[in-house]
């Protein structure tokens, strides 16, 4: 085995010939004579030719075998030279005979490799210069071509999926060809589904690419993408028959090129929350994993270790759950939060790997070990975004989803939410997907079907549809009634493009289903309901590639100025990631508007956790500015403690929609409480006027006036009908529109020439002329209207004064 710090790249190019892996090209054995000659360095490489093209394998040798050791190495080489030198004379007496054969053989070799002898190429001596390695005499003439992968099968489920550009990618898992197959379900397919094409699903746009000779048969791994590669990592070998697995190598697919390439002898790097360095990295199955390429990362959370992932390890020793969460750094990118790249920094051909393992409450003891969930990247809060935890669990517990863990990229650390609303019931091996608002101000999480595997020895699939609503953390179950939903599955992949989710496969158990062919359905995420087809909405991009373009023909749709399906205002930028992939197309559906507020572009009411955060990014995070096409509605998402670095997406946040909804629901307040101020004035007025009626009239008969009560007045001659004494005064009383303020020269009352006023605990009387008063205070005897009242409000709490 080659030194750990030994790396090693293998390529595998798709569409050219293979050799069948237990056969090779039969040789003329050489019978070794009594010199025995002794081979004592690796075989270089044979080249192996066809008629479409020239195949490269390395080769070695073995140096010694059972039995022979270097002494004996050196005691074969001495001997071997001195018997060449005796027999000298010997050897020039066959050198005639020699010539004429060596003659013979070049004028038939050629015709021997000719196509058209045997119909096909055949290698006769692959190499000059150097000996042919010995083969097994059974092993046949003729390469065989690489087998296409199947696309129609029984059943398939636990397969690697990613999307790039449009293309969906699905490698491996197990896959069954007929009804009741138990064995030999792992594979290496490796199939292409083509989203930039409208299609129903009875009949899927689905290909098969070549099975690739280099990576393993694994399932419940995962494909890791960046923009131009897939990585595949992890996985467990066969256990039904059993097969040993092999050393982990991290395989990439690198699409441009069609070409697989080998990362041999993987270390971890130290880093934050990392103190492990150049640990050898295990290949761990049953994790949860997401890709993040507008940072350049791929996540692997928690699986499990055991016999069929792990090289060495003993069947008789138990399974290992894991709670640690594996970042690989794709080649080329950078990462800061890794020591040997936090000089500004990029990883190298190979990545690199930070085993974190101390990240906040993941060092404690309630962070538990899980598999078969779920992890979802979402940007926008914290700098980098964060990465949400979901479901899982191991042969014993179960991870209740009352509360999330999150992750913040940026800090390395752990924390939790606790979620509202009904809570899903706890499950392994769902499948989950997001898409964001188109103002940003929702990030809803799609959840389907999973595992249910208590009490012990149960296995129930579920096809229960759940939304997680960011940033309130707001469960929500979708209503699927009237639907033609799938069966309940476990095991399945789901991917979202142009806002719809394509889920794959599942294990559907004892369903009484002979086959599920081809096994790929659609839900609409903005209708909230399972279609028939999946529709197009934008052509990937135009040149094939998935590198984006900042300049273009000005449609959201195209591929060149989209590439990675993004909604038209959260667009890929030079200075800007962009907000999440895959939402191209996607509105908020009704059953998350009534919970949240707002309508299909977003302008949620909910901008916070309903359960207040009380440490990590849910708490301290604020939303990145996003303005719809019509410049409607905006919504920010941002880290007050980044300096200057909004997140890479947009976040639930308060948006100015709803600063508005609660600027107007503050104007409506103040006209309603304007009105009610109004109709008590003018029902106040209206009763002053009917009071004043009522006086003229007892005026105009000639009898006594009687005091209006609330009114502390004064008069010259003390007669009963006013109150002239203050301590009289004190009987009546007192209105609540009195006022401090007295006029001087207020006119003279009934009869008299002047006036003295009274004042009655620190108020003084108000006195004019009664008839003055009376024409400007009651509108010169006019009834007052709701409508005066409305436009003059003031006019009717001056003070009537009657002498």
């Amino acid at each position: 085995m080659a030194s750990s710090s030994t790396r090693r790249k293998s390529l595998f190019r798709e569409r050219l010939d293979d050799e069948c892996p237990t056969r090779s090209v039969p040789v003329p054995r050489q019978t070794a004579s009594a010199e025995g000659q002794v081979r004592l360095r690796p075989a270089p490489s044979v080249r192996s030719r066809s008629s479409a093209d020239v195949r490269v394998v390395e080769r070695y040798h073995a140096i010694s075998g059972p039995g022979l050791t270097s002494g004996d190495l050196s005691q074969l080489t001495k001997n071997g030279s001195h018997t060449s030198s005796t027999d000298s004379i010997h050897s020039l007496s066959t050198m005639y005979p020699l010539g004429a054969a060596v003659a013979l053989l070049l004028a038939v070799v050629p015709l021997l490799q000719s196509p058209s002898f045997f119909g096909h190429a055949t290698i006769l001596q692959p190499v000059s210069g150097s000996a042919i390695p010995h083969t097994h005499p059974d092993s046949s003439l003729s390469l065989q071509t690489r087998a296409d992968s199947p696309t129609d099968v029984c059943f398939r489920w636990a397969q690697q999926s990613a999307i790039v550009n449009g293309t969906l990618y699905l490698y491996g898992g197990q896959a069954t060809a007929e009804p009741g197959q138990t064995e030999n379900a792992w594979n290496n397919n490796f199939l292409t589904l083509d989203l930039t094409k409208t299609w129903q699903i009875a009949t899927p746009s689905l290909t098969g690419k070549p099975q690739p000779s280099g990576p393993p048969k694994v399932s419940l791994g995962t494909l890791w993408n960046s923009h131009e590669s897939l990585y595949l990592y992890g996985g467990q070998f066969q256990w039904k028959p059993a097969e040993s697995p092999t050393a982990f190598s991290l395989w990439e697919y690198s699409i441009s090129n069609d070409q697989w390439i080998e990362h041999s002898n993987p270390e971890t790097s130290e880093g934050v929350s990392a103190p492990s360095n150049g640990q050898p990295v295990q290949r761990a199955a049953e994790g949860a994993a997401a890709s993040v390429p507008s940072l350049g990362r791929g996540f692997y959370f928690g699986g499990h270790l055991d016999g069929y992932t792990t090289q060495g390890w003993s069947q008789s020793i138990a399974r290992v759950y894991l709670q640690s969460l594996l970042e690989y750094t794709f080649p080329g990118e950078p990462n800061t939060q890794v020591t040997s790249l936090s000089n500004n920094q990029n990883a190298g051909s190979d990545g690199v790997y930070r085993n974190i393992t101390q990240g906040g409450l993941q060092a404690e003891a309630g962070f538990t070990q899980r598999a078969d969930g779920l992890l979802i990247y979402v940007p926008g809060f914290g700098e980098q975004g964060i990465l949400l935890a979901l479901a899982g669990g191991t042969n014993e517990t179960f991870t209740q989803m009352n509360n999330i863990n999150v992750y913040d990229i940026a800090k390395s650390s752990w924390y939790t939410q606790t979620t509202s609303g009904p809570i899903p019931d706890y499950r392994v091996n769902p499948c989950a997907v997001i898409a964001a608002a188109p103002d940003g101000s929702s990030y809803n999480i799609y959840m389907f079907g999973g595992q249910n595997l208590i009490p012990a020895g149960n296995q129930t699939q579920k096809n229960d549809m759940w939304i997680l609503t960011l940033p309130s953390f707001t469960w929500i179950e979708v209503d699927m009634s009237g639907q033609s939903v799938p069966y309940g599955r476990s095991g399945h992949t789901c991917n979202v493009w142009d806002g719809q989710m394509v889920m794959v496969g599942g294990y559907v158990g004892d369903q009484s289903l002979t086959c599920e062919s081809p096994g790929i359905y659609v839900f609409d995420m903005s209708a909230a309901q399972w279609v028939n087809e999946f529709t197009s909405k934008s052509p990937g991009a135009d040149d094939g590639s998935s590198s984006a373009s900042l300049k273009g023909d000005g449609s959201d749709s195209t591929g060149s100025n989209n590439p990675f399906n993004q909604q038209p205002n959260q667009k890929y930028s030079a200075d800007s990631p962009g907000g999440l992939e895959g939402s191209y197309g996607y509105t908020v559906p009704q059953a998350v508007i009534d919970v949240v507020g707002g309508d299909k572009s977003g302008g949620a009411t909910l901008t916070k956790p309903i359960n207040t955060a009380t440490a990590g990014p849910m708490a301290t995070g604020k939303p990145i500015t996003y303005t719809l096409p019509d410049g409607s509605t905006t919504t920010s998402t941002s880290s007050p403690d980044s300096t200057g670095n909004s997140g890479s997406g947009g976040n639930g946040g308060s948006g100015v929609g709803a600063i508005v909804a609660g600027c107007v629901a503050g104007v409506l307040g103040v006209v309603i409480i304007y009105l009610l101020y109004c109709v008590f004035i003018y029902r106040k007025r209206l009763a002053l006027y009917k009071r004043h009626v009522e006086m003229s009239q007892v005026q105009a008969r000639g009898e006594k006036i009687a005091s209006i009560p609330g009114l502390l007045t004064s008069s010259s001659h003390g007669g009963k009908d006013t109150p002239s004494d203050p301590n009289r005064a004190t009987e009546a009383p007192t209105s609540r529109w009195e006022t401090r303020t007295s006029e001087s020269g207020s006119g003279h009352s009934r009869g008299q020439g002047s006036s003295s006023t009274t004042t009655y605990q620190g108020y003084n009387p108000v006195r004019r002329n009664s008839d003055a008063s009376m024409n400007e205070d009651l509108l010169a005897g006019q009834e007052p209207t709701f409508f005066g009242t409305l436009l003059h409000p003031r006019r009717s709490l001056r003070v009537v004064n009657r002498d």
